[in-house]
């Protein structure tokens, strides 16, 4: 299930509105969310914009968008694509009420009452029962996302403890895709010298009776 949300800048990490959460909550997490600073922290330009990080029984999952960080703490079993599906709508509902403001805040919490929004939304999103059986709207919503399997997921301990780094992450997805793009690549001139092989015998018989043909003709 949801438990908790953070939007930040990203060039300075403010934070610009969170999520309040209840007592209980807040303990589970704590941990979590200091964490969750060390990554706002770690994030540039060039990282992935969308990312799941597995932390002990929860996952981190982020979305970049026009210099504002979404973060969303879920349960490690909650599905990622209703996450990202949650990150985008509260982003959209950000950036329009918002994106002009953001650059321009320097106090945390400016948003405070971006609250509201935020925990109507993560309502729907509690029960994956419910929001996978949900309205058209959370299905528009689902329908509209990227594919899951391209979005970069990461352990905590290894970002964290073990050195590697969200550019890092962002570089080796990079190459894989470009590394992907020129297989395809070759593949298809495969295919197409394969055609030619198994084709060109029988388009120059072809020419020749066409030739004869008219030469006898004309």
């Amino acid at each position: 299930m949801v438990k908790s949300t953070i939007v930040v800048r990203a060039t300075d990490a403010l934070p610009l509105a969170a999520t309040v959460d209840d007592e209980q909550t807040e303990q589970a997490l704590q941990e979590h969310k200091q964490q969750a600073k060390l990554i706002f922290r770690r994030i540039t330009p060039n990282v992935e914009p969308r990312c799941s990080i597995e932390s002990g029984p929860y996952t981190l999952h982020y979305l970049l968008a026009d210099n504002v960080v979404y973060l969303v703490f879920t349960d490690k079993s909650y599905p990622r694509k209703l996450a990202f599906s949650y990150l985008d709508e509260i982003s959209k509902e950000f950036a329009t009420s918002y994106g002009a403001k953001v650059d321009s805040v320097r106090k945390p919490y400016a948003f405070v009452g971006f609250d509201t929004f935020m925990a109507k939304t993560a309502r729907l999103y509690q029960d994956t029962r419910q929001a996978g059986a949900g309205s058209s709207n959370l299905d528009k919503l689902n329908d509209e996302l990227h594919d899951v399997t391209r979005i970069m997921t990461k352990n905590m301990e290894e970002l964290l403890w073990r050195g590697d780094s969200l550019d890092r992450m962002s570089h080796l997805s990079t190459s894989l895709r470009s590394e992907s793009e020129k297989y395809r690549k070759a593949a298809r001139n495969v295919n197409v010298q394969a055609m030619i092989r198994q084709y060109a015998p029988v388009a120059a018989i072809v020419f020749i009776i066409i030739l004869l043909l008219w030469w006898r003709l004309f």
